[in-house]
């Protein structure tokens, strides 16, 4: 099965039947192996967490049962609603299995849902816009120093650069081509690509719990076509909600989709941006204090080039966080962030212009390079 790893041992250990109820692997995640668990009395979600990546795997538990429990306590208050997952526990009562091999297992309630990696209009934008903002703001009043760090230096993009610098000192240089327009692309946009991680530490933009990976994939579709939920906490903690929101808009606006290999041009769908940040903020115009949006556009910026920067580097490095089929998957996934970058920067005036007209009628004159603390 997934990765060649056997999950009837863990299946067991949640159900009566797990030795013999029909097992599949489910979705086309890059870090985890997951399953489907037919049982008889409904389906669940199994999924062995990767030590490799989360080293910490306790910490990814805990945090998704703590989320999962605040938003259970706020469904339906104010006529908010939104799908997500429960944990499934053990035969036992525990929220984790651990195998012969040290790895942790842990169980979800399956919601079905249709899986999507483009979006097929600007409805569709608009309600994921909505979704997300119905995340945050369920989970602003949960305290988020009660949740652990689930991947310590998860979206520092300096930290990132300093790791990709280190390998491309330490190797040959792969010559020309799309490792060449990599390098490229790294020493052309990094200055500009920070200007974000910059205001979070000069304290100008508001810490809450976030979602962490709210791209396409971990949006929810009923099956009249609109968002409705969310999935894969498994890097929900403290941040700042700018990273969710451009990682959400790298993601949707990219009509290319997210397959690394999937045909089509890369670029920035102006139009698909303005109905998410129209659902994003229609709903609640004081979600983020007026000036702290002047920083969105530095937020897909940054979203996109530090994912090229983490593809980058995982190919350098042999491949060991991000799952491939092939070799050279994550050289192509990198080149086609770095692709998603170029055309951000490129239509950099007009995405300014739409953070204003969604976001409240404020417009952040000037340049990205600076951070400007009385635009806070």
């Amino acid at each position: 099965m997934n990765d060649e790893v056997d999950p009837r041992p863990a299946a067991a250990a949640f159900c009566p039947d797990g030795w013999t109820c029909p097992i599949r692997p489910l979705g086309h995640g890059n870090i985890n192996a997951t399953f489907l668990v037919s049982t008889a009395a409904g389906p669940f979600v199994l999924q062995r967490i990767n030590r490799h990546v989360f080293s910490e795997p306790l910490r990814v538990i805990d945090n998704f049962a703590k989320v999962a429990s605040h938003l259970a306590g706020k469904q339906g208050g104010g006529g908010e609603w939104l799908r997500t997952a429960r944990p499934v526990r053990t035969l036992v009562g525990n929220l984790w299995y651990l195998d012969h091999r040290a790895d942790y297992w842990r169980g979800q309630t399956y919601v079905a849902h249709t899986s999507r990696s483009t979006l097929t209009g600007l409805r569709q934008a608009e309600q994921v816009g909505r979704t997300l903002a119905t995340f945050h703001r369920l989970v602003a009043d949960l305290d988020g120093s009660c949740l652990a760090e689930p991947l310590p230096g998860f979206h520092n993009l300096p930290g990132y650069l300093r790791e990709c610098d280190r390998l491309q000192s330490t190797l040959r240089p792969e010559p020309g081509g799309m490792a060449g327009y990599c390098r490229a692309a790294i020493a052309r946009d990094r200055e500009r690509a920070v200007t974000l991680e910059a205001a979070k530490n000069a304290g100008l933009l508001t810490v809450q719990p976030i979602h962490g990976d709210p791209k396409i994939d971990n949006f929810l579709f009923g099956d009249d076509g609109e968002a409705d939920g969310m999935i894969d906490l498994d890097t929900v903690g403290a941040g700042i909600v700018h990273y969710d929101l451009g990682d959400c808009l790298r993601s949707c606006c990219n009509r290319a989709g997210e397959n690394e290999r999937g045909g089509g041009v890369v670029v920035f769908d102006l139009a698909i941006c303005r109905a998410l940040l129209e659902g994003y903020f229609s709903g609640s115009p004081v979600l983020l204090p007026a000036r702290q949006r002047t920083f969105i556009f530095d937020a897909v910026l940054a979203i996109s080039f530090e994912l090229g920067v983490r593809f980058f580097s995982d190919h350098l490095s042999g491949n060991t966080y991000f799952k491939i089929e092939r070799e050279g998957d994550n050289l192509v996934r990198a080149a086609r962030q770095f692709q998603l970058t170029e055309d951000i920067i490129r239509h950099e005036a007009e995405i300014r212009r739409l953070v204003g007209m969604s976001g409240g009628g404020y417009a952040v004159p000037g340049s990205a390079h600076a951070v400007n603390p009385s635009a806070a």
